[in-house]
């Protein structure tokens, strides 16, 4: 092989190998949102200093006061992968998607899209109003608009979409959520598998939120994958926070 030719041959090789890294970098890839060490990425919005610290790489709520910190950015489509354990039987919290950064006078939570993270034994708490108590599927991932946040669910419970399994671990151990989030359809999926969905949610951009809500719950391993943009119309967007 002549020489000019074995240096064309070189250089198409370190070239199909840029291009080929070029295309990984623009694929869309998971990034932390906790880091395991501070609270980098993540403003305070209602609740007190002491309620959220980290602990051991965990991201650890003592969930008092009832309220919310949110992500320092807004986000559209996306992946969301997220794990969590309760601490306390009957814990409550959650993780608010495209909501807004601030919380309505009156309220202690903010208009967005829950999901729903209650610990087993809740439902032992709470009966309904005819006396019977609520099915388990409303513990793990119910899905619901709050404050104002509409939606269609896809498996009824009045306004609000249930699982329709249930995949729950609780007290003490870790359960895993990925949430997909594109176009104002939501899909859940718990421990491994896809359980619950609402769709034509009323709002499609807006904060991520954390839920202090009155028990302790751990959470680890946080990532997002961002995806390309729909069509969102502004009414569709959280109002920015300064």
């Amino acid at each position: 092989m002549q020489r000019h030719t074995v240096v064309l041959t070189v250089i198409a090789i370190v070239s199909c190998g840029s291009i080929a890294r070029a295309q990984q970098e623009d694929l869309p890839r998971f990034r932390p949102l906790f880091n395991g060490e501070d609270l980098s990425g993540w403003m305070p919005v209602n609740t007190a200093p002491e309620t959220w610290t980290v602990q051991d790489g965990l991201l650890v709520c003592s969930g008092h006061p009832i309220g919310v910190m949110r992500s320092s950015k807004q986000y559209e489509n996306f992946i969301l992968h997220i794990e969590w354990r309760h601490m306390e039987a009957g814990g409550n919290s959650g993780v608010f998607i495209w909501s807004a950064g601030t919380v309505p006078a009156g309220k202690s939570l903010p208009k967005g899209m829950e999901v729903q993270m209650l610990e087993l034994d809740w439902v032992k708490r709470h009966a309904l109003p005819d006396g019977s108590l609520p099915p388990i599927a409303y513990v793990h991932g119910e899905l619901f608009g709050a404050n104002g946040l509409q939606t269609t669910p896809d498996n009824p419970r009045g306004n609000r979409s249930k699982s329709i399994e249930n995949r729950c671990l609780g007290r003490g151990q870790w359960n895993t959520y990925d949430v997909v989030a594109v176009d104002g359809v939501v899909k859940l999926s718990v421990n491994g598998k896809f359980v619950n969905g609402v769709r034509q949610a009323s709002v499609r951009k807006g904060y991520l939120c954390l839920e202090s809500e009155g028990a302790e719950i751990h959470f680890r391993n946080i990532q997002i994958m961002e995806l390309p943009p729909g069509i969102t119309t502004p009414e569709m967007i959280a109002p920015l926070v300064d």
